[in-house]
C-alpha cells in the first residue's frame, strides 16, 4: 500500500479529481466522513489529508510515501524530496506586491511581510537588498495598508485580493503549481507501485495535452 499525503484546502479537490482520472479514486461517501485518513476504492492507496506545510514533513520522514502539494510550499520547506511531476493544478505565482504608487527601488532596507520567509530572504538576498522580514500567518495584504511593512511576498492566483486592498504586483518571483513528491526511500523500496502511480498520472497529463 502507498500512502499519499494530500494538501487540504484549495488544491484538494483538483488533486483528488486528477488522481481519480488516474484510477486512484476515493468514494464520495468516504470523503463526506471528514476522516483525515482514507483508503481508495481499490485498497491499494491510503490518503492522509494534512495542512499544505505539513505535506513535505510527512513525505520526507516517510510517514507518507508520496504527496501532492504546491511548489510554493516546497520552495519554502526546502525538503529533500523527489519531484517527478508537475501536476498542472492550482497554478499561481509568488510575487512581491506593494501599495500602488510606492517605489520600492527608491527605498533602502525594506520591511517585508510574508508567509514565505525563506523564499523572501533568498529572493532579496540574491539582489543584495537588505530586508527585515515580518513573518505573518494570516492576511499579509493588510501589512502595507496598515504601515506594518513596505511590501509583501505572497501567493497570488487572480490578484483580486491585492487589488481590493490597493496593492499591485511589483515583481513575480516564480510560478507555482501542484507537484507530485516522493520520499527517496519509498522510491527505492516501493519502486513498482510508485512507478505505476507516476505512469498513471503521467498518462492523464499527457491525455490532457491532446
Amino acid at each position: 500500500m502507498l500512502t499519499i499525503a494530500i494538501a487540504k484546502g484549495r488544491m484538494q479537490d483538483e488533486a483528488l479529481a486528477l488522481l481519480a482520472r488516474a484510477g486512484v479514486g476515493v468514494s464520495d461517501e468516504a470523503l463526506r466522513s471528514r476522516r483525515l485518513a482514507l483508503l481508495d476504492e481499490s485498497g491499494a492507496y491510503r490518503f492522509v489529508f494534512v495542512k499544505p506545510a505539513d505535506v513535505p514533513v510527512y513525505v520526507e520522514h516517510g510517514i507518507a510515501d508520496c504527496g501532492v502539494v504546491g511548489r510554493d510550499v516546497l520552495l519554502e520547506s526546502e525538503a529533500d524530496l523527489l519531484q517527478p511531476l508537475d501536476l498542472r493544478i492550482a497554478a499561481c505565482r509568488i510575487v512581491v506586491a506593494a501599495r500602488d504608487g510606492v517605489k520600492l527601488k527608491e527605498m533602502g532596507a525594506l520591511r517585508v511581510a510574508t508567509k514565505y520567509p525563506h523564499v523572501t530572504e533568498a529572493h532579496f538576498g540574491a539582489r543584495g537588498i537588505p530586508v527585515e522580514i515580518i513573518e505573518l500567518s494570516g492576511s499579509v495584504e493588510l501589512a502595507p495598508v496598515l504601515g506594518l511593512s513596505d511590501c509583501i511576498v505572497d501567493l497570488v492566483e487572480t490578484g483580486r485580493t491585492l487589488a481590493d486592498n490597493g496593492l499591485v504586483v511589483v515583481e513575480v518571483i516564480t510560478s507555482s503549481s501542484g507537484r507530485l513528491v516522493i520520499n527517496r526511500a519509498s522510491y527505492q523500496l516501493k519502486s513498482a507501485p510508485v512507478a505505476q502511480l507516476v505512469d498513471a498520472i503521467s498518462g492523464v497529463l499527457n491525455e490532457s495535452e491532446r
